[in-house]
C-alpha cells in the first residue's frame, strides 16, 4: 500500500485499456492485464531502489529505506507473483508467453544496469539497449497485451507493440534529461541522482564527447559531495548534451506516431497520439 499510494503516472495500464479499444473490449478482462502490467512496473521499481540504494521515490521514502533491503526484495517478488496470478484470467497462451519473456528481459536489464554502473566507456548503443529492457519493453507489451486480450488480429497488436516500444524509448530519454534539468521537488528525488548512482545516461554520454567534461564525469562516485555533482550537472547542461538528447527522444516519438498511421481510425487512436506527444515533450 505504501508503494501504491506514492502515486505514479499509471501510463502502462492506460495503454493496456486504450489498446483493448481496437478489439472486443471487456473491462472485466482488460482490468486484469492493466493491473498486472502496473504491478510488474511497481515490483521492478522496488527492486531498482535496492540496486540503486535510493532513499526517495516520487517524493516518498522507498520500501528499502522505510523498512530494509530484505523486506524490499520480498515485496518486489510478491508483487511480481501477484501480477502473474492476475494474468491467469487471460486464456490466450500467447499473452502468457509474451509476459514471461518480458519479465525475463526486465530482469536481464536490471542485471545489466548493475554491470554498467560507473562504466564511463560505454557507448550510446549500450545505453539504448539498457533502456529498452528497463522501460520500453514493458510499455510496448502493455500495448500489445491489451490488444491481444481484446482478440485483435496479429498485424494490429504488433503495430501497437512497436508504437509502445518507440514511446517507451522516448519516455525514458526524457526521464534521463529531466534528472539533470528538473529540481529535487519536481523529481521527488535529488537532481543528478542517476549519475551519482553510476547510471550513465544520454546527456552524460553526449557531454563526454568533450574530453574536458569527460574527465570531470569520470571522477563521479557514490560518496561525492552534492556541491561537486552540481558543478558537473552545470557542465553537462552547458555542453549541448541536453539538446542532443531531446533530438534523440523526438526521433523515437516520430517513429511512434508513424506506427499509429496504419491503425483503424478510433477515439483510442487519437488518445494514444495525444498521450505520446505529452510524454515526448514533458518538462517534469
Amino acid at each position: 500500500m505504501h508503494t501504491l499510494q506514492a502515486g505514479g503516472k499509471r501510463i502502462r495500464p492506460v495503454f493496456v485499456l486504450l489498446a483493448g479499444k481496437f478489439g472486443n473490449y471487456d473491462i472485466h478482462v482488460m482490468k486484469n492485464v492493466a493491473v498486472a502490467l502496473e504491478l510488474i512496473h511497481m515490483a521492478s521499481l522496488v527492486h531498482d531502489d535496492v540496486i540503486d540504494d535510493a532513499d526517495l521515490r516520487r517524493g516518498q521514502p522507498t520500501v528499502k529505506s522505510k523498512w530494509d533491503n530484505k523486506i524490499a526484495m520480498y515485496t518486489g517478488d510478491f508483487v511480481f507473483a501477484l501480477a502473474i496470478e492476475l494474468m491467469t484470467n487471460i486464456g490466450n497462451p500467447l499473452a502468457h508467453k509474451i509476459l514471461a519473456n518480458t519479465i525475463v528481459e526486465v530482469s536481464v536489464g536490471e542485471i545489466q544496469q548493475i554491470k554498467d554502473k560507473y562504466r564511463f566507456n560505454q557507448n550510446l548503443r549500450d545505453y539504448l539497449r539498457r533502456i529498452k529492457r528497463k522501460t520500453a519493453l514493458l510499455i510496448a507489451v502493455s500495448c500489445q497485451l491489451g490488444a491481444i486480450a481484446a482478440d485483435v488480429e496479429e498485424s494490429i497488436h504488433k503495430k501497437l507493440y512497436r508504437f509502445g516500444y518507440y514511446v517507451g524509448m522516448s519516455y525514458q530519454i526524457i526521464d534521463d534529461i529531466l534528472d539533470f534539468t528538473s529540481t529535487e521537488k519536481e523529481l521527488g528525488k535529488p537532481a543528478g541522482g542517476d549519475l551519482l548512482q553510476g547510471n550513465v545516461t544520454a546527456p552524460a554520454l553526449y557531454a563526454m564527447e568533450n574530453n574536458q567534461i569527460r574527465k570531470e564525469i569520470e571522477k563521479v562516485h557514490e560518496k561525492m559531495e552534492p556541491s561537486e555533482i552540481t558543478k558537473i550537472i552545470s557542465l553537462i547542461k552547458q555542453s549541448g548534451a541536453i539538446e542532443k538528447s531531446f533530438t534523440l527522444s523526438d526521433l523515437y516519438l516520430q517513429k511512434a506516431l508513424a506506427e499509429l498511421n496504419g491503425l483503424p481510425v478510433t477515439k483510442a487512436k487519437k488518445t494514444l497520439n495525444d498521450i505520446a506527444k505529452v510524454i515526448g515533450r514533458r518538462k517534469f
